[in-house]
């Protein structure tokens, strides 16, 4: 199945690395040549805003999901394509996924790893089977995936990772996929 629209989860904060936003951004501007469209977090800030600025830069198509309570401290993008807000987290999270034909993972905090284990959940349920990736820029994730294959080895998952997750060092890796 082509990819016509990418759910992307990520920090609504820089972090300390700036090979993170360089990543969004780049990752952004593959997504609006490709004809992509970014479904995403609505902030213009932090890592989700260098995502957004970059496919809006190229001319693509931005779709934000922003709960109310959100609304204020991420602080919505004004010059995106569409903007949904909704009541809660949940909510958000679910429009986020049915708009998305695949999901990417970068850099984030506790609300980046809510969607990602949310996502590979629903898979590991067949509630949906939609992609998941993880850009892992400059290692970040490297912990994380060395969990997922201890509790692989400790026969905690139903199918191996790599049948779940597509882990990628570069957004030019997720084009070619």
């Amino acid at each position: 199945m082509a990819i016509t629209s990418l759910a992307v989860f990520c920090g609504s904060k820089e972090g300390n690395n700036p090979l993170f936003c360089e990543h969004a951004k780049e990752l952004g501007y593959l997504l609006a040549q490709k004809n992509i469209t970014l479904i995403y977090g609505g902030s213009n800030k932090g890592i989700m805003g260098a995502v957004a600025n970059g496919v809006l830069e190229k001319g693509g198509r931005v779709i934000g999901v922003i709960p109310k309570l959100l609304n204020g401290i991420e602080h919505s993008h004004a010059g995106i394509s569409e903007m949904h807000e909704t009541e809660d987290m949940h909510e958000r999270k679910k429009m986020l996924y049915a708009k998305a034909d695949a999901a990417l993972v970068l850099p984030g905090g506790y609300g980046t790893m809510d969607e990602l284990f949310e996502m590979l959940t629903w898979n590991q349920l067949n509630i949906h089977d939609k992609k998941i990736f993880i850009l892992n820029s400059a290692g970040f994730y490297n912990h994380l995936i060395a969990h997922f294959k201890m509790m692989e080895q400790e026969n905690f998952l139903y199918k191996k990772i790599t049948e779940q997750l597509t882990i990628i060092s570069s957004p030019q890796e997720l084009i070619l996929i």
